[in-house]
């Protein structure tokens, strides 16, 4: 692998009442209404149209690249490392990988940031003039981005590869930030290594790979070592990222977790956690990209 370089890296919502309720019952609900509020309704159904509500005020608090004049170092290093995948999926190294365009997010082992990042990135690239976002939560095994986003768990992909009568739109939810879309992973299943390498899902990534032109897939994934889901789903993307951790994960964890992947992959390095001041203790901080040797 080539050298890295180093540098850096509920939410209120009110629910649409029916118009169509009677007055005795909407009298009863109106107190239910201001609790769900309170609790607020992460899903929001309008004809065909699902919006998922992301919790943008616990985000930016979280440290994700919410709020647009907050966290500028970190911005411009995401800025840094999104401007390589979208190079690689979209300029001229798109012709030497397959599915360019579809962007894996692991790391070596669990608990390294690889959510953080996955999130971190994906709201990056929607900010984008030209350019939409797909994120993908298949860590199947342990689901984070519903509880990092702070949504419900709608059916995701485990259900989708389940039923050979779902469809993509069954499973792909809009957001309320502008050019992102979300699919959940679902709930866990005794066979996701099976449903992940069957070619329902060869076929879902081809289709979200060549159906917009305009649009990055991150797909947030299990950590490599110990894990076989992931080295199914790295067989279906063009680029992968892999999170490590500063002064915790070793040069041979790093090589344990990239030499299954395949050389005709393209692979970026990713340095998270690492303490630049004592101002910034979390962070996003490091990007690598290169081959293998």
């Amino acid at each position: 692998m080539s050298t890295i370089e180093k540098a850096l890296a509920k939410q209120k919502v009110s629910q649409d009442k029916s118009n169509q309720v009677e007055n005795e019952i909407a009298a009863t609900q109106s107190n239910n209404a201001e609790t769900s509020s309170v609790e607020a309704t992460k899903v929001v159904t309008s004809g065909l149209d699902r919006t998922l509500i992301i919790d943008k005020e616990s985000l930016a608090e979280r440290g994700y690249l919410i709020n647009n004049g907050e966290r500028k170092n970190i911005k411009d290093e995401f800025r840094q490392i999104k401007r390589k995948l979208l190079n690689n999926a979209f300029g001229a190294a798109a012709k030497t990988l397959s599915n360019p365009n579809l962007i894996m997010v692991s790391s070596a082992k669990p608990n390294e940031g690889k959510t953080f990042v996955s999130i971190n990135l994906a709201l990056s690239i929607a900010l984008e003039q030209d350019k939409t976002v797909l994120l993908i939560d298949s860590d199947v095994l342990r689901p984070s981005l519903n509880r990092e986003l702070g949504i419900d768990e709608p059916d995701g992909l485990i259900e989708y590869l389940l039923d050979s009568e779902k469809q993509v739109s069954d499973i792909m939810y809009d957001t309320n930030i502008e050019k992102l879309k979300l699919i959940p992973a679902g709930k866990p299943h005794h066979l996701s290594n099976e449903l992940l390498a069957s070619e329902k899902m060869a076929k879902l990534a081809f289709e979200l790979a060549n159906r917009y032109p305009d649009r990055v897939v991150i797909f947030d994934s299990p950590p490599l070592i110990g894990v076989t889901e992931t080295l199914v789903l790295a067989n279906l993307v063009g680029q992968a990222l892999v999170v490590v951790e500063e002064s915790k994960t070793t040069i041979d964890s790093i090589k344990t977790a990239t030499e299954p992947l395949s050389e005709d992959l393209a692979i970026g390095i990713v340095l998270n956690k690492a303490i630049k001041s004592h101002e910034d203790l979390y962070g996003y901080y490091g990007y690598g990209y290169g081959e293998k040797d």
